[in-house]
């Protein structure tokens, strides 16, 4: 008897070591996901004219810690960074219609594009934090990165 109570006690502990590896490494369902999309040309609303329609792109995406002014370089344009100097959690690349998805913990993250050789995130809080991102416990965060430093608006 003592012996088919170890067993149980040992096969359902295994199980449960088991499910909780598994859905640690495949389970994680909470993140960042959305689009990349460039816009440029006139954005203004003229009578008779139509505006050019957001396009989405292949470009990289980076995830960072988050991220304030005094921890990147600056490059020569606003919402341009030569470097982050903070730690890369996570870099993807988007499909033909600038979609991505990327599983991460919950926390506070900064993103970031790629714009040519540089870095580029125009969207700061309140605390001057760049481009913020909060990921919740069991959710994806759903974000829409706007390239629109060729627009005019």
């Amino acid at each position: 008897m003592k012996q088919l109570v170890f067993r149980s006690v040992a096969a359902f502990a295994v199980l449960f070591l088991c499910s909780s590896f598994i859905y640690g490494i495949f389970g994680r369902k909470c993140g960042i996901r959305g689009y990349v999309y460039e816009v440029k040309g006139n954005q203004m609303p003229s009578p008779g004219e139509t505006r050019q329609p957001p396009k989405g792109i292949v470009t990289e995406v980076f995830i960072y810690e988050l991220t304030g002014p005094g921890q990147v370089t600056n490059a020569d344009r606003p919402g341009f960074y030569k470097a982050v100097n903070t730690k890369l959690v996570k870099q993807v690349t988007t499909d033909q219609k600038g979609y991505f998805k990327v599983n991460l913990p919950e926390g506070r993250y900064s993103v970031f594009t790629k714009a040519d050789s540089l870095f580029y995130a125009n969207i700061f809080d309140q605390d001057n934090k760049i481009y913020p991102v909060e990921v919740f416990k069991k959710k994806f965060t759903d974000v829409i990165i706007k390239q629109d430093f060729n627009a005019a608006y």
